[in-house]
């Protein structure tokens, strides 16, 4: 089990020796104990950014501790770092120099390939748009394809359900598009009118557009 180092949002003050504020600290039983009463202050902080720096560093380091800080928004404690020996550290960065290279070419490769991934994976979701919904002009859907499935947007076309291109993420994503796009939502919205409110209002029009849409062979079919 990681040692688990906490980077408190307000101050705090050691259980043991008194001193504080705390930049970090430990939780033993229940109460916070600074890395000098903890035998942990001989460690180097490394922050998160570089997973090979990290991997390497926390391989290298007979003792290493986690370090986290809570997000109010999320609700959820979210990994800062690690707490790693230096000399561990230096091992690591030395190791990462040497084969930098390498890795960069590794990185080149990985992103052509998500590339590709990305354009079959969005060329099928405009597709399973057009099937739903015949009547929707092609160059919207595609559009909304886009739109719902750019990597690392957290849209529905990235969901699990998105993904296996569920009738109800796809449904959702075309009806997010005609919510903004062919409604007054949006300004509803800038007027101050309360979102579910405003849903409530655009919900007729957005149906139609739905409707209309799935049926094939419309004449602004473009």
């Amino acid at each position: 089990m990681d040692l688990v180092v906490i980077q408190p949002l307000k101050g705090r003050h050691c259980g043991e020796c008194r001193q504080g504020p705390l930049p970090m600290h430990l939780l033993e039983f229940n109460a916070p104990v600074c890395l000098d009463c903890a035998d942990l202050a001989h460690l180097v902080f490394l922050p998160r950014g570089s997973a090979a720096l990290t991997r390497r560093a926390r391989e290298a380091s007979s003792l290493c501790a986690v370090v986290v800080r809570f997000n109010r928004r999320g609700n959820r404690y979210e990994r800062q770092g690690l707490l790693v020996e230096e000399a561990a550290l230096a091992r690591a960065e030395s190791a990462c120099l040497a084969d930098a290279d390498a890795r960069a070419r590794c990185r080149e490769r990985d992103a052509v390939r998500r590339a590709a991934e990305d354009v079959r994976f969005t060329a099928s979701f405009a597709a399973e748009i057009l099937r739903l919904f015949p009547g929707c002009p092609p160059a919207r859907g595609q559009d909304v394809a886009a739109h719902a499935s750019a990597r690392g947007s957290g849209r529905v076309g990235r969901t699990a359900a998105g993904r296996s291109l569920e009738e109800g993420a796809v449904t959702a994503a075309v009806r997010a598009s005609v919510r903004h796009l062919d409604t007054e939502y949006d300004a509803l919205l800038m007027a101050g009118v309360a979102r579910n409110v405003a849903r409530v209002r655009v919900a007729a029009v957005i149906e139609g557009v739905l409707a209309s849409w799935s049926r094939p062979d419309r004449p602004d079919r473009a």
